[in-house]
């Protein structure tokens, strides 16, 4: 007697593509390749999660962590502002930074304080002031709890494709590559069902909200539903999850723009998205560190 990977998956309270990985890592003994899917035995035990050595798992650390916060809860607008205006700026200097624009951290600030840059295009200005308001319409959906939709997804392009006013919030109409990536993205006529399946399979997942995030994220970049904006989008739809289940918002530093894009290649070459799920994790440990650390003061 076999079970699927949907019939496991529900046995063992994990996601489908959880026990995709296994098979494909050998963790459960006498599975069965069938075509690009998977057959499991009956009597199969679920394998122990080893994506963690440690005895407190980063994930479990970061949750108690997380409780500690919570306590503290509500926090004060002082101390929300305080949280949140370093943040911003090194967030939205480290996301247009990945993809290319040339401000530095400190003519970012000064561009979101509306100060004009000498001698830099016109379009990274532009950059920062989009995702600048973006980032603030996020955290408008944070207070208001919003499900993460097509539409949501939509609105926070548009406001970050400042600088390109036909392609603000509309999927991509052409094939496109992404230079030195592993991995394709989909046809345009493919954008809108990948689309409708991936939020499907990020809302029914019961994962930890960092490895789904992690997924999601990767799976998003993948199918690149945009011309443009793709990065940066993701991440800010990154930081509205997390937030929305009070973890706090993270930046991926334009330093560790190596490991973030090899934790793509990882998916894409292996199907595992444990180097993503690492990186955010290490991001939302070090974010509720300082979190704390400035609310103790």
């Amino acid at each position: 007697m076999y079970m699927s990977v949907k019939q496991t998956a529900e046995k063992w309270g994990i996601s489908d593509r959880r026990v995709r990985i296994l098979c494909s890592e050998g963790k459960i003994p006498g599975v069965i390749r069938e075509g690009r899917s998977w057959k499991v035995p009956a009597e199969a035990q679920k394998p122990e999660d080893g994506r963690y050595k440690s005895a407190e798992s980063l994930l479990e650390n970061i949750d108690r962590k997380k409780i500690e916060l919570d306590s503290r809860r509500p926090l004060t607008e002082g101390e929300v502002e305080r949280l949140t205006e370093e943040f911003v700026v090194e967030f939205t200097y480290n996301s247009n930074a990945i993809e290319g624009n040339t401000l530095t951290l400190r003519e970012t600030d000064m561009v979101l304080r509306g100060l004009t840059i000498d001698q830099k295009p016109l379009k990274d200005h532009m950059e920062a002031v989009g995702h600048k308001e973006a980032f603030d319409f996020v955290r408008e959906l944070v207070k208001e709890q919003s499900p993460l939709s097509e539409s949501i997804i939509k609105q926070i392009h548009y406001l970050v494709l400042a600088d390109k006013k036909d392609d603000k919030g509309v999927y991509r109409k052409v094939p496109v590559r992404i230079m030195g990536a592993k991995h394709e993205p989909v046809q345009p006529y493919l954008i809108q069902p990948k689309m409708e399946q991936l939020l499907e399979g990020y809302r029914k997942s019961p994962e930890h909200i960092i490895p789904r995030l992690a997924w999601f994220h990767i799976e998003f970049e993948g199918i690149h539903p945009f011309i443009d904006g793709n990065g940066r989008t993701g991440r800010l739809l990154v930081n509205l999850e997390l937030m929305k289940a009070g973890y706090p918002p993270i930046d991926i530093k334009f330093a560790d723009r190596i490991a973030y894009y090899n934790a793509f290649d990882e998916y894409h070459v292996k199907h595992n998205w444990g180097a993503m799920e690492k990186l955010f994790a290490g991001y939302v440990n070090e974010r509720l560190d300082s979190y704390l650390a400035m609310l103790k003061e």
